[in-house]
């Protein structure tokens, strides 16, 4: 490869995809910031029911990329899953819309088209989220020193739509009347079709590879791929049958695939499986990867790296997704949300704050990472670290809520230097995770392993629907494991334990987990 292609500015295709993963995932932060207020002031579903369905509702949103990735490199392509993905998550967010037009009127029904919204979008996001952030890497030739900063860039654009989402949304939708949350969804819609309009006209143009081939078109036949780390071959995987790609077909299949999301979020909130559902998927990967003969002891090793990490993620996410969850419910009944006489914020804009910190502060904690070189902490200890600041942020909110009587508001500083210190962490752990992941994997692993991964994700996530359900909200009394909840100082303490412990064992680990993974990090 030449220097002139190292050096030279990022193809058209980065922006691309850019404005299209923006415009979703303003479309995903807006309809969440307002998800679990639209649960509880419109629907009038209690607390401890709308945490469940929540934690339950984001648990799938991590589960169905896997089969979503599974079918784009299989069947249908990049290009086409997203479109797919991208239609169906903008039909959720109408049927949202028309869930808020008629729930005061039809009770039965609204409650039916919620469900099917929240599947729909399940259902979209397994086929988008997983392939757009594929093309990324695709755009450049192997070993191009312009890789790394593309992926800042597109994280950049996630963060802009993060930022941006709730606070549009929440200035149309929380404005007093429930009535008006579907408007936010109506938002989110329209957020959703402008994404796919950008992806459907600039994708053959300009998404393409180093040697000017459209990427993410169909798959076809693929050559034997030797595996560097071991010299095994993989199968040739076969060209997909014309019958994957009919449009009746997709449109059916898709339909199902929501089908089966709906019926699997209503079930989980009437029996809670899910989380047996994650332990067997898990136990049953593992067990399929140790069975391989094939490996050798350091892959066995980095495996178990891998495994240990997402135990930990778990807990991590059990904490930070409150964002979504109990959160909402402190930001909106006991914050003073008052920023000048006649003005008051919609608490869902308390939302935007960790991705508007995330651009302030990513580019900040790259520098002092490279300023470190080899003298900055390995992956394992960076995460334990992140654990830590986390715990740090619950400790910090739980102090200024100590002794605060349930109805009396506080200041938001508390929750604001809450989200600082929990991006902190987001960005010690999150990031650096998935890459750990993509290094680590054998080649032949990769998409278990990676599934792995979204498992931890998921568990975390109705983790944190089951722990906001202790949230204690009219001064009810809780308990999680004997440990007894009956204020809001309490409730935040419980994140700094779990967290905290959770941080420091990881920590005291990080040494031995370095030697496990030394071929890859030292």
């Amino acid at each position: 490869m030449n220097e002139k292609v190292k050096t030279a500015g990022h193809p058209k295709g980065l922006y691309v995809l850019f404005a299209t993963e923006m415009w979703e995932r303003f479309n995903f932060y807006g309809m969440r910031a307002l998800l679990i207020l639209f649960m509880t002031k419109a629907l009038l579903f209690d607390d401890h029911f709308s945490s469940n369905l929540y934690g339950s509702y984001i648990g799938f949103i991590y589960l169905s990329p896997l089969l979503g990735g599974y079918i784009a490199d299989r069947f249908w392509g990049n290009k086409r899953s997203i479109l797919v993905g991208g239609l169906v998550m903008a039909i959720g967010e109408l049927i949202l819309f028309f869930c808020g037009s008629v729930y005061a009127s039809s009770p039965g029904l609204s409650q039916v088209l919620f469900y099917s919204g929240l599947g729909f979008m399940i259902a979209g996001n397994g086929f988008f989220k997983p392939n757009i952030s594929s093309l990324v890497g695709q755009l450049y030739p192997d070993g191009d020193n312009r890789k790394d900063a593309a992926y800042t860039i597109f994280y950049m654009g996630i963060n802009v739509g993060g930022m941006v989402g709730p606070l549009i949304c929440g200035l149309v939708g929380q404005t007093g009347n429930p009535a008006d949350f579907r408007w936010a969804f109506l938002v989110g819609c329209v957020a959703m079709l402008l994404s796919l309009v950008i992806q459907k006209l600039f994708h053959d143009k300009y998404v393409k590879s180093p040697d000017g081939n459209i990427l993410g078109l169909t798959p076809g036949a693929t050559p034997v791929v030797i595996d560097p780390l071991t010299g095994i071959e993989h199968k040739l995987v076969k060209k997909p049958s014309a019958i994957w790609l009919n449009p009746a077909y997709i449109a059916i299949g898709t339909l199902l695939f929501a089908a089966v999301m709906i019926g699997a979020m209503y079930l989980d909130t009437k029996w809670s499986y899910l989380f047996y559902l994650l332990s067997a998927s898990f136990l049953f990967i593992l067990i399929l990867i140790f069975s391989d003969k094939n490996l050798t002891a350091h892959e066995k090793q980095r495996i178990w790296v891998m495994v240990i990490i997402a135990v930990f993620v778990i807990f991590f996410w059990g904490a930070y997704e409150q964002t979504g969850a109990s959160l909402v419910f402190f930001a909106d009944r006991q914050t003073n949300l008052n920023l000048w006489p006649g003005y008051t914020m919609p608490s869902s804009y308390f939302q935007s704050f960790n991705s508007a910190f995330i651009i302030i502060l990513a580019p900040i904690l790259a520098w002092i990472w490279l300023k470190m070189g080899k003298k900055q902490p390995s992956t394992p200890a960076k995460m334990g670290l992140g654990l830590i600041l986390l715990a740090s942020g619950y400790f910090w909110i739980a102090y200024g809520v100590k002794d605060i009587q349930a109805n009396v508001q506080v200041s938001m500083i508390w929750l604001t230097g809450m989200y600082l210190l929990h991006t902190l962490g987001e960005l010690c752990l999150s990031p650096i995770g998935l890459s750990l992941f993509n290094k680590l994997s054998p080649l032949r692993f990769a998409s278990l392993l990676m599934a792995v991964w979204f498992l931890g994700n998921a568990g975390g996530n109705k983790l944190a629907g089951v722990l906001s359900s202790l949230y204690p909200s009219a001064g009810k009394t809780t308990s999680f494991l004997g440990y007894q909840i009956s204020n809001l100082y309490e409730f935040f303490m419980l994140f700094v334990i779990m967290a905290g412990i959770a941080g420091i064992i990881l920590l005291l680990l990080s040494n031995r987990l370095k030697k496990m993974m030394s071929l890859i990090e030292e």
